[in-house]
Order: C-alpha cells, then sequence, then structure tokens
C-alpha cells in the first residue's frame, strides 16, 4: 500500500474512494473496505482511502475528544491488511476545516484523487460547517463523473457497530464484545524497551512495551496473547496502567509476563491482542500483597489459555 500526506500530486490512477477517521477499523470499516475492493476491482481501478491526522474532534476539543483506539501506524496495517492500494493521510487543522465542501469536491476529490467511484458511512459529512452530505456529493458526481454510494451501519448483537461502542466495550471490560464488533481481538503495538527491572524483583519478569497512546482506551490486567516473536503467538498476562502500587507512572505503560519464556527481546515490535480482562488496576498495602497478587493474575491466566 502506498501512503501519501496530503495531496501535492495527483493520484497516480483513477480512483475508488472511501473517506474517514477509520479509528479501530472495526466491522463498520471492513465492510466499507470490503465493499470498496469489490467495486475498484469490477472497474479496474485503484482502491484508495482518505483518513484524518489529528482525529478531527482532537482538534475542535482535545480536552474532551476520546481516547484513540489505534494509533496512525497501527491504522495504517490495519487498513492495508483489508486491501486498500493508496492511503491518503489528511493533515486536519484550521485551515482543511475551512474548505467549503464545493471546493473539498472539486479540487480534492476530482482533481488530486481523480475519484470515479465514492463510498462513503450513512452519517458522513464534510466541509466547513459540515455542509457537505450524501445528497450534495450525488449531485456533484452526476456533473463531474463520478458515482456515489452510501453504506448501511453494520450490527452485531443489535448494536451498531462504531468506534464509540468498540471504546464503550473496552473500558468496560467486556473484550469478546469488542472482538465481535471489530472482527477481531484488540490489540496495541510496541517497542519492548528497558525498564526500571520491577517484575524481576516481584519474581515476573515482564515486557516493558512504550506505546503511542497517551490515552489507552482500556486500563488494567488481562490475559493476552502476544505476536511479533519467534515460535509464537505466546500467551501471556499483561499490566496497563500506572502502577499505583510501585513507582507510580504519570502516563499508562504496557508490561507483558509471557509464560515459560526467558529470551531477551529488547528492541522488538510486538503486537499485544488483549483477549480477557482479569481485574482492574488498584493500590496494595506493600510488595508481598502485590507479588501475591500478580500469582494469582498468572494462574487465573493459565487456566483461561487452559480452558
Amino acid at each position: 500500500m502506498l501512503v501519501y500526506r496530503g495531496f501535492s500530486e495527483p493520484a497516480p490512477a483513477p480512483t475508488a474512494l472511501t473517506i474517514g477517521n477509520f479509528d479501530g477499523v472495526h466491522l463498520g470499516h471492513r465492510a466499507l473496505l470490503a465493499r470498496l475492493r469489490a467495486v475498484a476491482a469490477a472497474s479496474k481501478i485503484a482502491p484508495a482511502v482518505m483518513t484524518f491526522e489529528p482525529h478531527p474532534r482532537e482538534f475542535f476539543a482535545p480536552e474532551s475528544a476520546p481516547a484513540r483506539l489505534s494509533t496512525l501506524r497501527e491504522k495504517l496495517e490495519l487498513i492495508a491488511e483489508d486491501g486498500a492500494d493508496l492511503t491518503y493521510i489528511c493533515r486536519f487543522n484550521a485551515q482543511f476545516a475551512a474548505i467549503p465542501a464545493e471546493e473539498f469536491i472539486e479540487r480534492i476529490l476530482v482533481a488530486k484523487l481523480r475519484v470515479k467511484h465514492l463510498i462513503i458511512g450513512d452519517d458522513f459529512c464534510f466541509g466547513a460547517g459540515r455542509r457537505g452530505n450524501f445528497e450534495m456529493l450525488r449531485d456533484a458526481g452526476k456533473r463531474l463523473g463520478f458515482a456515489v454510494e452510501a453504506m448501511e451501519s453494520i450490527t452485531v448483537d443489535g448494536e451498531r457497530a462504531s468506534s464509540s461502542a468498540v471504546r464503550s466495550a473496552l473500558a468496560s471490560g467486556q473484550m469478546e464484545h469488542a472482538a465481535r464488533l471489530l472482527g477481531r481481538s484488540y490489540s496495541i503495538d510496541g517497542r519492548v524497551v528497558h525498564g526500571d527491572k520491577m517484575g524481576r524483583h516481584l519474581g515476573f519478569a515482564t515486557a516493558n512495551i512504550r506505546i503511542k497512546h497517551e490515552k489507552p482506551p482500556l486500563l488494567g490486567v488481562f490475559a493476552v496473547e502476544v505476536h511479533g516473536l519467534s515460535n509464537g503467538p505466546h500467551a501471556g498476562v499483561a499490566n496497563l496502567g500506572i502502577r499505583p502500587s510501585a513507582n507510580r507512572l504519570p502516563h499508562p505503560l504496557l508490561e507483558v509476563h509471557l509464560f515459560d519464556f526467558a529470551e531477551s527481546i529488547y528492541g522488538a515490535h510486538l503486537n499485544v491482542r488483549f483477549l480477557h480482562k482479569l481485574r482492574n488496576e488498584v493500590h496494595f498495602p506493600d510488595f508481598e500483597a502485590l507479588k501475591a497478587q500478580i500469582a494469582r493474575d498468572v494462574e487465573t491466566a493459565r487456566a483461561y489459555f487452559k480452558h
């Protein structure tokens, strides 16, 4: 997949295009991308995605913006897995937000992205003041030579698959429900870095994983599956939080104890999949109480994988 930042050059080929934030790339997004692939293949044009960085809600109201489900890198990897050939990262700033909807269609969609078929979600709005909508796109398409279609929402167990629904499931520890909304287990990527070796002192060595989620959508202790190492995947137990009982941290840290694993993996880039929540992160009165609870967490996680 080719990734472009901005629209300095026209697309290398006519495109079937979809537009969205694609945070988490859930089942609704994946249905959109599947339809994009099918249209592109039938018309022999390139399947392309336009997404935004930062998320528009982070730009307009950073203090109240929701937790991101995926970093930009994770989102791009998931979009590539679902078959896009081209992805355009649009820098969302005051200048972009002020572009009139009509100009967005003619200058960006038609002139730069060479759109021939546009697929949008059923709630898509765009342009200054969010004046642009499906009807405007349909009318412009008739005049400028591109087709437009809107995808209906995808529901899971009667609930609309959406980024907010996934966040709600993760925040409440409903990992299995989040996985159904996503079409896969929720995961976070990161690189293994040196830490304070606290896990070794407690008898459970951990891989400290640097994550780019400043505000993760979930916190606590989890049974996890780790991908990215040889002879994997590897089962383990993870703590994602601020460690209130040991050297309290200013930002959440992801620590993973891999079962029956003793290799040095500093520098490895791992994908940690959160399968089942064991408990919330809590404060313990001393190291012995913390150590005893970690032992129980390991036992509970092993039982989860066994059954």
